[in-house]
């Protein structure tokens, strides 16, 4: 049992990283804030599955001890560990508690979206947060955030700071020479099961898992790279798996480019933000503003 805060050594306070969602991209800015000097906490959402887990600090919600780029996380299910975890420690916190719980622990310096919910309707975050931060499609800065960040392959990291990100358009950034069809989705909602890991090397039509009791099947030879966590209720429509077919130069752990990309432009963005804003103090309740 962790102990508990009051006997623990207080670290300076420091600026606070709301990251709604716990994928590859939302757990890059993580490690890029932790790595600046912030607080990071990441708000689960189950909606799309996470399928590169081990590019993510996701698996840290199932009792798992996640290091990435040599950053700890550290899932907080209370009010009480969230504080020890960013109070006191270097780690990173991943809970499955929502925004509107999280915001009576700190004043949010930063919240940044990065559910990457791509055909979604997008609440209005502004006002949640010290600068509200939308990562891919249905972002527009006036509308639901204060500053964009592209996340689409060719434009990955670019700051928008005036008008919409680009529409989600159907086209995924290519592994090799394989484009969409390196992923299988799910054809209907059903219980999914997978005793296969990750970074495993499979050929196509080998029996990756059951989605309902039916099959799903690899779609080209390759590497594993990510698949939904097995015992999970699946929505239709969404990846459940991915293959990279490139070999020796397959990646499956640690940090892609793209998503460095999109944390460092996340970095940068939030600095120049509050650089043009009044200095509030880091504690104290959320105040909208």
């Amino acid at each position: 049992m962790r102990p508990r805060h009051e006997f623990l050594t207080p670290r300076r306070k420091r600026p606070l990283a709301v990251i709604l969602g716990t994928n590859e991209i939302a757990s890059a800015v993580a490690v890029h804030m932790n790595r600046i000097g912030w607080a990071c906490v990441l708000s689960h959402d189950p909606f799309p599955p996470v399928i590169r887990r081990r590019m993510a600090f996701h698996d840290c919600l199932y009792g798992e001890r996640i290091t990435l780029e040599e950053v700890a996380a550290e899932r907080a299910d209370t009010t009480m560990e969230l504080v020890e975890i960013l109070d006191y420690t270097t780690k990173v916190a991943v809970t499955p508690m929502q925004f509107h719980d999280l915001v009576a622990v700190r004043t949010a310096h930063a919240l940044v979206d990065a559910r990457l919910q791509k055909y979604r309707a997008t609440p209005d975050l502004r006002h949640l947060a010290k600068v509200a931060v939308g990562l891919g499609p249905n972002f527009a800065v006036g509308r639901n955030c204060d500053i964009a960040i592209e996340t689409k392959p060719s434009q990955a990291g670019l700051i928008v700071r005036e008008g919409a990100t680009e529409p989600a358009d159907h086209v995924p950034n290519r592994l090799g020479d394989v484009g969409e069809e390196r992923f299988a989705y799910s054809a209907k909602q059903g219980l999914w099961h997978s005793a296969i890991d990750i970074g495993v090397l499979v050929f196509k039509d080998f029996v990756v898992g059951h989605l309902d009791g039916e099959p799903v099947a690899a779609p080209l030879d390759g590497v594993l790279r990510g698949v939904a966590r097995d015992g999970l209720q699946i929505p239709a429509g969404v990846k459940l798996l991915e293959i990279d077919p490139r070999g020796r130069s397959a990646k499956w752990t640690g940090i892609d480019e793209r998503s460095a990309l999109v944390a460092s432009a996340v970095g940068r963005a939030i600095r120049v933000e509050l650089a043009k804003r009044e200095a509030t103090p880091i504690d104290g309740p959320f105040v909208a503003h």
